[in-house]
């Protein structure tokens, strides 16, 4: 145990549910089960505790009965499977079928037995009948204090008849067992019981009908009768839309309602708190507004997506997993989706072989997202529509804000109003609740303690969330999700029991508006929106590492001379610098990045050089040398400020590391490349310290032996890494670091084809190590990689195919076979004025970026006119006056879904700067994607085989 944990969670002398669970047992009459599925078999053996709670209280009928049971159930269900297994290997069960033994353990469990082996089982049994009895009672009898008001102010003034059903659990069970119900009545009419006072929704109700006055929106809520404790909300039905300007008119309102939301620090909007009621978006869960928000992260883009639109919920939330991806977020939650990740579920249900497996199970109907002719309406299709709302909504706030600040402001009537706070994503509570039922954690208090611990664990050294565990450990004990609560205007907390936890917040909620709602400008509304639209594209869908389609219309050529490409890398530069975060001598990005090179994600940038920080300020750096400019210099510079923490990090966790593995592009690798190349390019001493280090830790992970041997994640990324850190650096421990992963590329069997992932950037990574140790046996491995690239060889015989990308393409295979001036090439792979010609004549693509854009096309034609082939120069002067042009009439588009900018190197704007300073100054200015390789000049004859 620690801290004070114990006295909150073990009660003093006889508790209540002891006695109950005594009394309900040593009553209960024997019965015979009648048959059911396998949770009904389940609730049979428990209606002792079911029938002597319902005695409590003649108004709790069969509803009631079968809701209780079905969550004793859930509770008790991993013990029982375990004692029926046990049974059956024992011998114990009678039955000729698997079916028959199991109803024959369901007729015989003996309740008193089974609690004295798990007592833990019996207090979680007998808690929950006492809460639900109590929590039900309560709704009641406020019912029937409320029920003339509920009808004049809910249902228009006409009797809906008697109540025919109450149905509870519409939400997470807090403050013993109270949660959100449904209340149905004869003539089929609903309204909603919140067990929580709802003086916030009114406030906000007051909020809205001004923002409508500014906005002309006419924004919908559900109508409320508000009551001390509690109160009734009017049920909201999912309606779809009559056509697409119905749905046009749901995403207008609800980018007006993000900027409110986003402007009062509104959070936890996800898919099961927004209804879409025809063409209006209605929130059904207010409580948490005004949430605060804790401590001050020293990532700048940590802390600036913490305040953000993102924060809403609105956007796209997206959780991955094994399973694959699923947005939570309010605009998603789509029809159909399964969670990501596994859950609990049984194999051989009812029979004496059930047994727990997890597996993805079905996610309950969505009520989000406006339909159209029987169709979910994509959120991506309308974010025209949104963003106009976003701005309509923040104008009005921005334009009018004088009547929200001040003493007598709006604002100001929230301030004592209660709040929910969530200190941790609720998940997590679930979990646990969850997992601490295993039956392990049953047979006694210290067993299910140790699983609640891990809360201590995930508090880390925030004071705050430390100073809660006690409290959380309480309700997670009560069997509740743990429920705090604050008012905008205070610091304190409250707990789920009435404690006050004084000044525990580091700021008021409203203190933190306030200042927000001061400090709205043109800028941020283009930070927002930039997050709007990146969060859009975020959501799941497939990827393609393709190159895509060219421009729209015909482009008028650029002339590329290196002074005007130098100025277009300098404007692309700005505009980095632009989206970028500064605090505390600190810079970073808040980027839209693959994540696990599956799915998009806006996230803060993390440290690879794909698309993190250390790419960013690599192309700063090598533009700041170029230029002489220092603000390029010194933000390149400040981008690196986390490295040696994060190296130090490394250092002490072994697996940390080899999670991020030895990539030349996503890996330790791409990292120590960005530093070799950094030290040079800013005379640091102080950044070569760190790429010591930074090597040791790579020359670590290699040791594990866990990679691939592709380039991007993989062991060839780092064999060429390192080769450039040799020569950048001259480190010693680079050339040993670089023969160890050659040696494992030998014993490797890479697997796909393409440059990035595949046996082409295998070959291409050896060959380059044979040419500089001068070892042949290297090259015999990397040739045979070539010619064992199945997949490429068609795809270079058919040069009409469209992907000319780097990553999976054309140009990567072009680079793979030519970047190696003494590498003769196969003619039965490669037909070098073929590729050439393919690369030269198409469109310019509407994607700049290096991957799979125009720039990493050119790169092929860059390396081909170095290594002297007659048509080359011609060729990439051409195509890099189109990119110029194509730049002035289209902008620099990125290789992100809609062409959202971005910072990162291989899909963002750094790389595209990146690329131009490639193209005007090829002696000063390596490959980024060659990783440094330098290249002969040795000229290739045309129709060379």
């Amino acid at each position: 145990m620690r801290g004070n944990t114990q006295e909150l969670v073990v009660p003093r002398g006889r508790p209540s549910w002891a006695a109950f669970v005594e009394r309900a047992t040593t009553t209960a009459a024997r019965a015979d089960f009648a048959g059911g599925s396998w949770d009904e078999a389940f609730a049979f053996a428990l209606r002792p505790l079911v029938r002597a709670a319902t005695a409590l209280d003649p108004r709790l009928d069969a509803d009631f009965a079968r809701a209780l049971g079905k969550r004793l159930v859930r509770i008790a269900a991993r013990t029982l499977v375990l004692e029926l297994n046990l049974d059956r290997v024992g011998g114990r069960l009678v039955g000729d079928t698997p079916q028959e033994r199991f109803a024959d353990f369901v007729r015989h469990v003996d309740l008193p037995a089974l609690f004295a082996r798990y007592p833990v089982l019996a207090r979680l049994l007998g808690q929950a009948c006492l809460h639900s009895v109590d929590a039900h009672r309560e709704l009641l009898d406020r019912f029937t204090a409320d029920r003339a008001e509920i009808v004049r102010t809910l249902l228009d003034g006409r009797d809906p008849g008697a109540l025919a059903h109450v149905e509870t659990g519409r939400g997470d069970p807090h403050a013993r067992g109270r949660s959100v119900a449904v209340l149905t009545f004869t003539d089929g009419r609903r309204v909603v019981y919140k067990p929580r006072p709802v003086a916030l929704h009114r406030a906000f109700a007051d909020l809205v009908t001004w923002f409508d006055g500014h906005t002309g929106l006419d924004l919908r809520l559900p109508r409320l009768l508000a009551r001390p404790g509690h109160g009734w909300l009017e049920f909201v039905e999912h309606r779809p839309c009559a056509d697409v300007t119905e749905v046009g008119r749901f995403y207008q309102r609800l980018g007006a309602l993000i900027a409110l939301l986003y402007a009062v620090d509104g959070t936890d909007m996800h898919y099961e708190n927004l209804i879409a009621a025809g063409d209006q978006p209605v929130l059904v869960d207010l409580e948490t507004l005004f949430h605060p928000t804790l401590g001050a992260p020293t990532d700048p883009a940590v802390r600036a997506l913490a305040r953000s639109v993102h924060r809403t919920a609105v956007l796209p939330r997206v959780l991955l997993g094994e399973h694959g991806a699923l947005d939570v977020g309010g605009l998603g939650g789509d029809h159909g989706d399964r969670p990501p990740v596994d859950g609990v579920a049984w194999l051989d249900p009812g029979t004496d072989r059930m047994r727990l497996v997890r597996r993805p199970a079905p996610m309950p109907p969505a009520q989000n997202r406006p339909v159209v002719d029987g169709r979910d309406a994509e959120p991506a299709d309308y974010q025209g529509a949104l963003l106009a709302g976003f701005r309509i909504g923040y104008d009005a706030l921005c334009y009018h804000r004088a009547e929200l600040l001040g003493p007598d402001g709006l604002l100001s009537r929230f301030a004592d109003l209660p709040v929910r706070f969530v200190p941790r994503m609720t998940q997590l509570y679930s979990t646990l609740l969850d997992e601490s039922t295993h039956p392990d954690a049953l047979r006694g208090a210290s067993a299910r303690q140790d699983v609640l611990d891990l809360l201590w664990d995930g508090a880390g050294d925030d004071d705050v969330t430390r100073a809660l565990v006690p409290h959380e450990m309480r309700d997670l004990w009560a069997g509740d999700v743990p429920l705090f609560t604050t008012r905008p205007g205070s610091r304190d907390v409250v707990t789920s029991t009435g404690q006050r936890l004084p000044d525990l917040l580091p700021c008021s909620a409203l203190d933190a508006v306030t200042a927000k709602v001061a400090a709205l400008d043109e800028v941020d509304k283009h930070d927002q929106q930039w997050l709007i639209s990146a969060g859009l594209a975020s959501r799941p869908r497939p990827v393609e590492h393709r190159t895509g389609r060219g421009v729209a219309a015909p482009v008028e050529a650029g002339v590329p001379d290196p002074q005007r490409l130098l100025v277009a890398a300098c404007g692309i530069a700005d505009e980095v610098l632009a989206h970028a975060t500064t605090a505390d001598g600190r810079v970073n990005w808040v980027g839209l990045e693959l994540v696990d090179d599956r799915h998009w994600a806006v996230a803060p940038m993390g440290a690879g050089l794909s698309n993190g920080y250390t790419g960013v300020a690599l192309f700063l750096a090598q533009l700041g040398r170029l230029t002489g400019a220092s603000r390029y210099t010194e933000y390149a510079r400040d981008a690196l400020r986390p490295i040696p923490g994060l190296l130090t990090a490394f250092a002490e966790d072994g697996e940390r590391a080899a999670a991020v593995g030895s990539g030349g592009f996503h890996g330790l690798g791409g990292i120590c490349y960005a530093l070799a190349r950094m030290a040079n390019l800013l005379d640091d001493g102080e950044i070569t310290g760190w790429l010591r280090t930074a090597v040791d830790v790579a020359a670590a992970v290699e040791a594990a032996g866990e990679d691939p041997a592709n380039v991007v994640e993989g062991w060839a990324g780092g064999l060429a890494a390192m080769l450039a850190v040799r020569a950048e650096s001259g480190l010693p421990a680079a050339s040993a670091l670089a023969r160890a992963y050659a040696d494992r590329l030998l014993a490797a069997t890479p697997g796909g084809d393409g440059f990035a992932r595949g046996r082409a950037g295998v070959g291409w990574a050896l060959l380059r190590y044979a040419r500089t140790v001068r070892d042949d046996r290297y090259g015999v491995v990397g040739r045979a990689n070539l010619r064992a690239d199945h997949a490429l060889r068609q795809r270079l015989l058919d040069v009409a195919e469209a992907d000319h990308s780097w990553c999976s393409g054309l140009s990567g295979a072009v680079l793979a076979h030519c970047a190696h001036p003494d590498q003769p090439v196969d003619a039965h792979t490669l037909h070098v004025d073929r590729c050439t010609n393919a690369l030269a004549v198409h469109e310019p693509l509407r994607d700049l970026s290096l991957c799979h854009g125009e720039l990493g096309v050119i790169e092929a034609l860059t390396v081909l006119a170095e290594r002297g082939h007659g048509l080359a120069p011609a060729m990439q002067t051409r195509r890099a006056g189109l990119v110029l042009g194509a730049l002035d009439q289209y902008g620099a588009r990125c290789g992100t879904p809609g062409g959202v900018p971005s910072a990162g190197l291989l899909t963002g704007l750094s790389g595209i700067g990146y690329g131009l300073l490639r193209l005007g100054f090829p002696e000063q200015v390596p490959s980024v994607l060659l990783l440094g390789s330098t290249h002969d000049t040795h000229p290739i004859e045309e129709n060379t085989p």
